[in-house]
């Protein structure tokens, strides 16, 4: 009985302990983003949008129609919400209206790399219920989650066990549903990035498998040829003609569109005769203002008849970099010997083109495309939709109420090298040219520092963070590339710093970081090689994203 109270007691004494050697939060006033892209200042008509229409890191999208409204989502791989879910009522400007995986419980991704996780959703709308069909890679497997009204709440992940693969879709017909997906071939594959493009019929009421699942695309448009990684399927329906239409080629520089059509569902799916009807690949390498990567597309017809595409692509710089990752774009569908073709071989996808006639031509497509200034001043009851969690967090460290008018993180001991859930908020970088900054108080604990990071995975990126020991204070810029991590830059503040400002200005791939601890904005190093946060450096099918950071190596 002495062993036990002893325990007890030390345990107790372990916890009061821990309580007052917590570290105390790190409050930060505001946070401001700017973009200031050249091309984004090229005039617009009355008529005309811009493309990206979803810039920086807003990956594979796909779109349905619902009456005269437009619903489009993207992935989110290992961040957290996941899967923003746009509303528009004229394909061009787009309002977040939530999450389809916004709740802890729907998903964990603690353990992954942060390009697994939520894989290439797909949204369909059918008798009143809206449906996104995924892949959670690494952390559950295909699944399906329903709402009533898209901004949600959506229903938890309905589990696909017997279907593998990734990049599923769904499509209705004469009462019935098909999953249509990437698998492995049947039996050997033949090469490396031999893939399949298979179909499985799905009960309506129940989502589960009925009768067989039989390949539709064995390799891609022509086997004889190797074709790699045809992935990305959906299937339509016009005039009689069933119209499957994928991504081929992989998601680098040589991705592309392709397209086959059978008079019955299940095939056989002759390829059209000029596939692809979109690809950068072929135009040349040094071209200025480059788009490349383009693909992965999913058509919606129109309220008034025409056919659209989103799909994605990427803005690069020093011809293969891009640290906007995968971005959102929007092209018309044109239609010529019952065949769809979204943009002529050779030519270039405009960052400027003429809208749809539905155009709501008062609206401005900041803060999702376009060059503006976007600020929170962290005065709102609720997070903004545009922040995001590397990973599902286990407890709440971002609060807004205990200091109002201020973004509170409880520093957590995770650094942004943790697979599991560093107290870092991100923000998409959506511009080549940008400028990054926030207010902040100095941590007022030793062992706590906090500031600004620019992040693309746990193996790549910046953190620029002030510490405090005793009254002295001090700025670090450090780097994390591969397995190596360096301290690039520091300063030594004045004592008595207890707040300061913080700024991140990227132009490309050249990064630079300054201070303002109130006698105006002094850079700390400029120069840095931004590269490491570009997705060709970093691996993997994201982009960059900065925010707020805090981290402590206190007890908690």
């Amino acid at each position: 009985m002495k062993g036990v109270r002893r325990i007890l007691v030390t345990l107790a004494m372990a916890a009061l302990s821990a309580t007052a050697h917590a570290a105390r939060p790190v409050l930060f006033d505001w946070f401001q983003y700017r973009g200031h892209d050249a091309p984004f200042d090229a005039p617009l008509k009355p008529n005309q949008y811009r493309n990206p229409i979803l810039a920086g890191f807003y990956p594979d999208p796909s779109i349905v129609r619902a009456g005269d409204r437009y619903y489009l989502v993207n992935s989110t791989f290992a961040y957290f919400p996941g899967i923003p879910v746009f509303e528009s009522r004229d394909l061009v400007h787009w309002t977040q209206i939530g999450h389809v995986i916004d709740r802890p419980s729907q998903l964990d991704f603690d353990g992954l790399g942060m390009s697994r996780g939520v894989f290439a959703p797909a949204i369909e709308f059918h008798d009143g219920t809206f449906y996104v069909v995924n892949t959670s890679v690494d952390a559950g497997g295909n699944f399906i989650a329903t709402a009533k009204n898209p901004a949600g709440p959506w229903s938890d992940p309905v589990w696909l066990k017997d279907i593998d693969g990734i990049d599923p879709s769904l499509f209705f017909d004469d009462g019935k549903l098909y999953l249509i997906n990437n698998d492995a071939p049947p039996g050997t594959p033949l090469y490396d990035g031999h893939r399949a493009i298979w179909m499985q019929e799905l009960d309506l009421a129940t989502l589960k498998p009925i009768g067989p699942r039989k390949v539709l695309l064995n390799g891609g448009m022509d086997l004889s040829q190797q074709p790699i990684w045809i992935e990305g399927p959906h299937l339509y329906k016009r005039d009689g003609w069933y119209y499957l239409v994928c991504a081929e080629g992989g998601t680098g520089p040589q991705h592309s569109q392709v397209v086959a059509r059978s008079r019955s569902v299940w095939g056989p799916y002759a390829p059209y005769e000029h596939n692809p009807i979109l690809t950068q690949r072929d135009l040349a390498d040094d071209r200025a203002n480059a788009i490349t990567n383009a693909g992965h597309a999913d058509l919606v017809e129109a309220t008034d008849g025409s056919w659209w595409a989103v799909f994605l692509a990427s803005r690069v710089y020093d011809r293969m970099h891009y640290n906007t990752g995968r971005e959102t774009f929007l092209l018309p569908v044109t239609w010529k010997d019952g065949w769809p073709t979204i943009l002529d071989h050779d030519a270039r996808i405009p960052q400027v083109a003429d809208a749809p006639s539905f155009l709501q031509r008062d609206a401005d497509q900041a803060p999702l495309s376009g060059n503006f200034t976007w600020r929170d001043e962290f005065d709102q009851p609720a997070l903004d939709a545009t922040w995001m969690y590397v990973r599902v967090p286990k407890q709440d460290w971002a609060d807004l109420s205990s200091s109002p008018g201020n973004l509170a993180i409880h520093p957590q001991r995770e650094g942004l090298d943790t697979l599991r859930n560093p107290s870092f908020l991100a923000r998409r970088q959506q511009h080549l040219a940008f400028e990054a900054s926030t207010a902040l108080d100095v941590p007022a604990d030793a062992g706590t520092e906090a500031g600004l990071a620019a992040f693309q995975n746990e193996k790549h990126w910046l953190a620029f963070v002030a510490s405090r020991e005793g009254r002295r204070v001090t700025l670090t810029l450090r780097m994390q590339r591969g397995d190596e991590t360096r301290t690039l830059a520091t300063a030594s503040l004045p004592r008595g710093t207890t707040h300061m400002k913080l700024k991140i200005e990227g132009d490309a791939g050249r990064y630079a970081f300054a201070y303002d601890a109130g006698s105006g904005w002094t850079w700390l190093k400029q120069g840095v090689d931004g590269t490491v946060l570009s997705t060709d450096v970093a691996g993997g099918f994201i982009g960059a994203t900065v925010g707020p950071y805090a981290r402590t190596n206190t007890t908690e």
